[in-house]
């Protein structure tokens, strides 16, 4: 599938509303029940990248928007700052095609680029697929929070997982750039 990744834009997100509302009402990687609307998803988009967190999209050859990837704050406490949490959503017909593995991999190295020391994933559901790919890209398991959501007549775990960006702990980071600047007062 020949695939190619851009940063999202405001004209994406009626194509990510709609992926995003599929996601809600048919899987557990959201924990919402009622998909949020447009305005909301534009809301959410806008606050993302206000912060400077890279947000991308993959398209297929005709410029289908087949998945979208972000980052955000894990935490909005300032010592926090230095970890991302990053979220993924696919269009069903772009799901196990290694559509998310390029969104995923474009998302680590632009968070690296950014300064950013870790990435976690708060996996929904302890999804198999999402935890595969999560793995393929260098992400451990730190932890299981059991029986965290009822979505779908079940009850549901979360997955933990987070890998180093860069020099990860090993080094100090940089307090007067990127991402040291973020939640100052």
């Amino acid at each position: 599938m020949l695939v190619s990744l851009r940063d999202a834009s405001f004209s994406d997100l009626d194509a990510i509303t709609e992926i995003y509302r599929e996601s809600v009402l048919n899987g557990v990687a959201s924990y919402e029940i009622v998909p949020p609307d447009s305005t909301e998803v534009a809301r959410r988009y806008s606050a993302v990248i206000e912060q400077g967190y890279p947000y991308i999209t993959a398209l297929d050859h005709d410029g289908t928007l087949l998945g979208y990837a972000y980052a955000s704050a894990f935490r909005t406490r300032p010592a926090y700052r230095w970890m991302v949490e990053d979220s993924i959503h696919m269009a069903p017909e772009a799901r196990g095609k290694g559509v998310g593995k390029l969104l995923l991999a474009e998302l680590i190295a632009r968070c690296t680029a950014l300064g950013f020391r870790q990435m976690v994933a708060v996996v929904g559901g302890a999804h198999p697929a999402s935890i595969a790919l999560h793995a393929v890209l260098g992400f451990e398991e730190t932890g299981r929070l059991r029986g965290t959501g009822y979505k779908h007549g079940r009850w549901l775990d979360t997955m933990i997982m987070q890998r180093a960006l860069g020099e990860g702990a090993t080094t100090d980071p940089d307090l007067s750039a990127y991402p040291g600047t973020l939640f100052r007062g």
